[in-house]
Formats: C-alpha cells, structure tokens, sequence
C-alpha cells in the first residue's frame, strides 16, 4: 500500500512504502518522511558527503546524479563553451596577481552582486521593494549587466517564475529537479537560456514599456566589454583577469548558490509552502540574499534580514539611499507571518 502523508508545511505527496530507504530506517513520524521522500534529487548533498566521507562512492550517489535534470537535457553549447572559457580565464588568473587587481576584485563583486544583483535587478526590478529615479535605476541596471547574469528582462522574467511555481513545474531552477540542476544545469543545458521573447515579455510587463530596458535587454554586454577595455587601459592585463574574470565566476557561483543551497541546507522561519531556507554563509557571499525563506515569506520586502543579527548590506545599500533621499516608498516586512513547523514544535 502507498504511504499518503500531509506535514503542516503545505507539502502532500504519496510514495510507496519501502523497508529501508538509502539504507536508513522508515521515518518515524510524517514530517520525517516529508522531508526524506520528497524527492530523490533532495537527497543528493547528504549521499555525496557520506561517499567523501567513507571513501566509498556508493550506487546512490550515481543514482542522485542519473536523476539530476543536468543529464537528461540537451547542452546548450554556446553557454557552456563560454562558462569553460569564464572559469579558464579566472584560473589563469593567479598568473597576474597584484594586490591592487585583487582590490579591484572585490570592489567590482560588491558594485555587480550587491549594487546591480542584489539592490537592482533582484530587490528594485523585480520587486519593486522601493522606488527611485529613472537616472538611479538605470545605473543600478547597468551594474547588474556586469554580473554576466543577462539582461535586465531575462532575468527579472526567470526570477518571477520562479516565485510563481516555487518548487514546482515550471520551476526554472527547483532542487527538486536535483542539485546540480538547481546550481548551474539550468543555465548549461535545457531551454532556460534559450527561451522565446515572447515567452519572457509577459512576466516583465513593466520593463518592456522602457526602451533603456530593452535596448540594455539586447545589448546587455556592452557595458562589460567596454569596462575591460577601461580595466587595461589602466592596470593592463591583471586588472582584467581580476577585475573581469575571478570576480565574475565567483559571483555566479555565489548567485548560483541561492538557487541550490538556499533551497537544500538551512532553517525555516517562515511555512511558506517551498524549500526556501535561510543560510548565513550564503547571505555572507551574495550580500544578504541568503535569507531566502524570509525573502519567500515576504518577497517585496528591501529587507531580507529581519533581525539584527541577519547580515544584509543589501538592505544596508537601501538604507542609505533612502536617508539620502534616493530612494522612497520602501516596503518592510511583517513579521505576524505563520512560523514554519519546527519552530512551532521547538
């Protein structure tokens, strides 16, 4: 007989019965198996960490990679070709060290992940968590160009249908679909990256209306290619490989890692009917954007860091704007949102 189980995050499924799963026990109680049947790929992090572990790579692990999306979709060569090159260039990198290009490294991952992905594309664009000046979110789009994310459309698109089917089809990034997938497959292989304009203009009906957005849409690497240019007028061929390359790989990953580990490792503290998780480290990379199942709970909040202690320069950057006038009409959260199960049982 199937086991039909129902936790009070919203989540339902039927799976079959088995005696052992991975080689564990039955779950104990329906929340356990919640979150240990919900789906294979979910499994993927503790099966690779206990195969580090062990020395032994067990069939699981191959199983949870036969699994992942990543290697039932078809490669999309031009992205993949270019990503190789990407992660090549930064490498090479260690070639042309100075202190000054790793200096400029990390100004140019705080100016691409915070100014143009964090407060721009992701908290302005997509959101609308405040409103400014067309000059400011202009600049702050132009800063999220140099992400290497896409335009300022493709991106607000993909992430608002992923607030829409959070987890589930449709999802263009769901762990569910497995870890890898969530991380980067999506970019690499399927049709993500290669989606008509017409399927991406009806989610950004706001920036369609905006010729900036659209020509910044179409000609989204300009404003890269001609930063480079600037980088080796004047520090030469370091201040592009650091400047251009490391910060690059590095930031997307740290982007990246939003959509995987944010949905696999962390703490709810909201039910929000997904797997959104906080995670502190991944806040720490991508400059607040880690509390994710805040963001979920409420996502046009500027703020994702409700407490204190929650880092968000993100939220930090609006701030300031806002006290210098910048900014306005910034929307907060509320905090009398239904808490997620385990914290009720705590």
């Amino acid at each position: 007989m199937p086991l039909e189980f129902t936790c009070k995050c919203s989540w339902k499924g039927t799976h079959a019965a088995p005696r052992k799963f991975l080689g564990q026990p039955i779950p104990r109680n329906a929340r356990e198996a919640a979150l240990r049947f919900a789906h294979p790929a979910h499994d993927f992090p503790r099966i690779f960490a206990r195969s580090c572990y062990s020395g032994k790579t067990p069939m699981n692990l191959f199983s949870a990679l036969k699994q992942d999306k990543t290697f039932s979709q078809p490669v999309n060569w031009g992205v993949t070709i270019f990503m190789i090159a990407l992660h090549l260039a930064a490498l090479a990198a260690v070639f042309f060290f100075t202190w000054k290009a790793l200096l400029l490294c990390v100004v140019m991952w705080w100016v691409a992940g915070s100014l143009g992905i964090g407060m721009g594309y992701h908290r302005l664009l997509t959101h609308r968590g405040y409103k400014t000046s067309k000059w400011l979110e202009y600049f702050l789009t132009t800063c999220g160009t140099l992400a290497f994310e896409g335009g300022p459309i493709s991106w607000v698109a993909t992430h608002r249908i992923h607030h829409q089917n959070t987890d589930k089809e449709g999802d263009p990034h769901s762990p569910r679909d497995g870890g890898i997938w969530a991380h980067m497959g999506w970019i690499l292989t399927g049709r993500a990256m290669h989606r008509d304009r017409s399927e991406l203009l009806p989610y950004a009906p706001d920036l369609r209306k905006d010729k900036f957005h659209l020509w910044m849409s179409k000609w989204h690497a300009i404003p890269s290619i001609a930063l480079a240019i600037l980088f080796y007028a004047i520090g030469g061929w370091p201040w592009v490989f650091w400047g251009v390359f490391v910060r690059t790989v590095l930031s997307l990953h740290f982007t990246w890692l939003v959509n995987s580990a944010t949905h696999i490792w962390g703490s709810q503290r909201f039910a929000t009917g997904d797997t959104s998780k906080n995670s502190l480290w991944v806040a720490i990379l991508t400059f607040g954007e880690g509390w994710h199942n805040n963001h979920h709970a409420h996502p046009q909040a500027a703020r994702h860091g409700f407490t204190w202690y929650e880092l968000d320069v993100n939220w930090y950057g609006i701030w300031t704007l806002r006290t210098m006038g910048l900014v306005w009409d910034v929307k907060t959260h509320k905090l009398h949102a239904e808490p997620a199960p385990d914290r009720l049982a705590a």
